[in-house]
C-alpha cells in the first residue's frame, strides 16, 4: 500500500493510505506516589485515550552500567539516586516497547503533567512514520534554537520543530520501536541524566523533534529527583584536564551538528 503525506481538508498535514500505529500510553510514577497518582487520575478522568501507570525505578536498572568517572567527565558531577532511577525507568520502558508485540509506539508521560488529551489523540491517530518521526517531544523545559519543519502539524495551530540544543525534560514524548532500539544500544552506559542524553541527537542519531505549542504542561511542584543535583561539585584534581577536554570536544560536536542541521534545512527548502 502506498503512503503519502497530504494536506487534509482543514489545512493540516496528515498521512493517507496507512493504518494507524498501535500506541500505548504509559505514565511513569513511583509505586508509593499515591498523591501524584490520584491527582493525575483526577485530571485524566475525561481522557479520550486509554493509559496506565508504569512503576518507576528507584535504583539502577540491572541492564545498565553506571561509571562515576565517566559521569564526572561528561556531566561534571556524580548522578544522584533519583537520576539513576529516572534513567532506569525510561530505559525499562524502551526495553518493554521493543518486546511488545501489541504496540508500534509508546507515549510516555510523567505523573505530574496536565494533558490536552484531545490533541494527544490526534497525534496518536496520525501515522507519523512516513514523516520519519521516531521520537516526538510533547514538552521541554528550556527555550532553545529551533527549526520549524512543518506548520499545521496534525492540528492547524501546531508546528513540528527540530531542537538544536539541550532543552531538557522527559515530561512527555512519543517513541517508536526504531528509536527505542537505537537508544537502548547507545544509553547502556550511564554518563549523564536521561534527558541530557536524549538531547544529544548528534551522538545517538535520533532526531530531537517536538510539537509546539505543547499538548501538555508540567504541574508546579517539587521534583521527586531532588534539588541536590544543582549544588556545585568539586571536580577531583586528577580529572580536571580531562573534563576540560571532554567539554571542548562536546561543544565542537554540537556546533558541527547545528551546522549540518542548518544546511539540511536550507537544501530542503
Amino acid at each position: 500500500m502506498e503512503t503519502a503525506q497530504s494536506i487534509n481538508s482543514d489545512g493540516t498535514a496528515g498521512v493517507t493510505g496507512q493504518a494507524p500505529q498501535r500506541t500505548k500510553v504509559l505514565v511513569v510514577s513511583m509505586a508509593d506516589a499515591l498523591d501524584r497518582q490520584h491527582r493525575f487520575s483526577d485530571r485524566a478522568s475525561a481522557a479520550v485515550v486509554p493509559w496506565r501507570f508504569f512503576s518507576a525505578y528507584s535504583k539502577l536498572h540491572p541492564h545498565l552500567v553506571y561509571d562515576e568517572t565517566e559521569a564526572l567527565l561528561a556531566h561534571g558531577r556524580p548522578l544522584r539516586p533519583g537520576e539513576l532511577g529516572c534513567y532506569s525507568s525510561h530505559y525499562a520502558i524502551w526495553e518493554q516497547l521493543v518486546a511488545d508485540d501489541d504496540a508500534d509506539q509508546y507515549v510516555v508521560l510523567e505523573d505530574d503533567v496536565i494533558v490536552d488529551w484531545e490533541y494527544l489523540k490526534k497525534i496518536i491517530d496520525a501515522d507519523l512514520s512516513p514523516m520519519k518521526i521516531d521520537y516526538l517531544r510533547l514538552y521541554y523545559k528550556y527555550p532553545v534554537r529551533q527549526i520549524v519543519l512543518m506548520n499545521a502539524f496534525v492540528d492547524r495551530s501546531r508546528s513540528l520543530v527540530e531542537l538544536s540544543d539541550f532543552a531538557y525534560g522527559t515530561q512527555g514524548y512519543l517513541i517508536t520501536k526504531a528509536a527505542a532500539v537505537r537508544l537502548l544500544m547507545h544509553c547502556r552506559v550511564v554518563r549523564r541524566p536521561i534527558d541530557d542524553e536524549l538531547d544529544r541527537s548528534w551522538a545517538h542519531g535520533v532526531r530531537n523533534l517536538s510539537v509546539f505549542p505543547f499538548p501538555l504542561i508540567e504541574e508546579s511542584g517539587a521534583s521527586t529527583i531532588g534539588a541536590s543535583r544543582f549544588e556545585k561539585y568539586p571536580m577531583p584534581a586528577h580529572l580536571r584536564v580531562r573534563r576540560r577536554i571532554h567539554r571542548f570536544v562536546e561543544r565542537m560536536r554540537l556546533r558541527k551538528a547545528k551546522a549540518i542541521r542548518r544546511l539540511r534545512h536550507a537544501f530542503a527548502n
